[in-house]
């Protein structure tokens, strides 16, 4: 019955990620990601903030992940624990992975080659680990996989629902991440293509209906900025980001290629990496490599964002030899992993029995090596935050011998790295005074000799309010903190 199979793939899926969530949490690693710390304040601000609601969303981040977390964030243990932004992605993991395996049932029109597909994705240590996080690849993993089957399933029985459903998968990846956008008009054509009739009205109604999510985000960035474009060319952007600065792969395509095509094959691993090549060719052989040519547009998109966006990816085996933005990869081993099922449709009959080997094989590297040491995604959050990990340590200890609820905090952001002092500490964002909050800290930063409404102040050396409390003159607040870590700039505490 292929309804209680799906069921059943669905409760596999859902096991596997109450399997994960806890391992990566009872050992620490639920918020190594300062971009996860980040998302889970976001959500937490649009309810606990001085000017809670709306506005808090931000313009840089989409919304997606921040709005589905909002249920669970209002809980104080859930946020102070990361928990809050983890479950809501565990949730996606599962309901992708069930889309992932009907769209591969209708590429394939095979159980055992969607079955292949799937496992050798849901198997992968590096997505697991982005599984059990509050990171947005996973969600805009299972917003893919739905708009991946609503396409397949409308070429093979064309209906107005499978069109809005694809709509649907649309608006959750152009709010969840900006590769959505770039998929609209190639989603577009796909239905219009095999629309049995009116394929322009189709492509025209498809893509406008489609549209309307980015353009929501721009109007967005617009109210809340006087900058549509924002996103992308405000201070907070990937552009202001990089500052300008060179990097392997910005504008040069071989390099941009090599880097990305690096990143990938270490998230997938080698002889997923193979499994993937060997398996675009079954695809082309048996004609069905058209799906795979659509999950081919998000590494596309990378490529393109190396090339002129200003997204590095830095990676160990190249220069210069750090980590930052490995786990765009991910984008790759979802392909290989569905390219792989189609290994199942060349085989000879006699040995399709033993197609579960191919999974095993995927996933062969991670268990002869089973530590987190080699798991890219892990590793890079684990570099990356030995120093946030180590002041905010020290900062909370000092917040919770010292701060009494109420007094208040001035911050450059409540959503920020220094934000997780706030959440460990068990501050209320509501106490803190930060960015999001308009004028009062516009005044407070521009004016602190004469608005002084908090009794503390957190800064990293060098931010706005480390600037503002060192050059205003009589200013009432004195540094009464210091605290270093390798690799980052000094964490201040000062006491008005």
């Amino acid at each position: 019955n292929p309804r209680l199979l799906a069921a059943a793939v669905f409760c596999a899926l859902c096991a596997l990620a109450a399997a994960s969530v806890p391992w990566f949490f009872s050992r620490g690693y639920t918020l190594y990601y300062g971009d996860a710390q980040a998302h889970l304040n976001i959500a937490r601000s649009i309810l606990d903030s001085r000017t809670p609601g709306y506005d808090q969303l931000g313009t840089v981040w989409l919304p997606f992940l921040h709005v589905i977390c909002i249920p669970l964030v209002r809980n104080d243990a859930l946020w102070r624990s990361g928990l809050a932004g983890a479950i809501p992605v565990a949730l996606c993991f599962a309901v992708g992975g069930l889309w992932l395996y009907l769209a591969a049932s209708e590429a394939y029109g095979s159980i055992r080659a969607a079955l292949v597909a799937l496992a050798c994705f849901a198997l992968n240590p590096n997505v697991l680990y982005l599984a059990s996080i509050p990171m947005t690849e996973i969600a805009f993993f299972a917003g893919l996989a739905l708009l991946l089957f609503a396409m397949l399933r409308f070429r093979a029985a064309p209906s107005p629902r499978l069109v809005a459903l694809g709509i649907a998968a649309s608006w959750s990846l152009s709010l969840t991440r900006y590769d959505g956008w770039f998929l609209i008009p190639f989603a577009a054509l796909w239905f219009a293509w095999f629309a049995p009739a009116r394929r322009w009205f189709v492509l025209a109604i498809f893509g406008a209906l489609a549209a309307l999510a980015p353009a929501f985000w721009m109007a967005h960035s617009w109210w809340e900025t006087g900058n549509a474009l924002d996103f992308f060319n405000g201070p907070y952007s990937a552009h202001a980001i990089q500052h300008g600065q060179p990097y392997p792969g910005y504008h040069d395509w071989a390099r941009a290629i090599l880097y990305y095509c690096v990143a990938g094959r270490l998230c997938a691993g080698w002889p997923l990496a193979l499994l993937g090549v060997a398996g675009f060719a079954a695809a082309v052989i048996a004609k069905r490599a058209a799906p795979l040519c659509f999950l081919l547009l998000v590494p596309v998109f990378y490529i393109w964002s190396i090339h002129s966006s200003g997204n590095p990816i830095f990676l160990p085996p190249l220069w210069p030899h750090s980590y930052y933005n490995s786990r765009y990869g991910i984008a790759l081993v979802l392909l290989f992993a569905f390219a792989a099922g189609a290994i199942v449709l060349v085989l000879p009959p006699r040995l399709r029995a033993f197609a579960f080997l191919l999974p095993l094989l995927a996933a062969a590297p991670w268990f002869i090596r089973p530590s987190t040491q080699h798991w890219i995604c892990w590793k890079e959050s684990q570099v990356n935050s030995v120093s946030r990990r180590a002041w905010t340590t020290a900062a909370v200890q000092f917040f919770v011998a010292h701060y009494a609820p109420g007094q208040g905090v001035l911050a450059a952001s409540a959503t920020g790295d220094v934000s997780g002092i706030f959440r460990e500490a068990g501050v209320p964002l509501g106490d803190v005074l930060a960015v999001g909050n308009g004028p009062a800290w516009m005044a407070a930063v521009g004016r602190s000799d004469l608005l002084h409404v908090t009794a503390w102040a957190v800064a990293q050396s060098g931010d706005p309010v480390s600037r503002a409390l060192q050059t205003t003159p009589q200013t009432p607040y004195h540094l009464v903190q210091r605290i270093e870590a390798p690799g980052a700039p000094p964490i201040e505490i000062y006491h008005r």
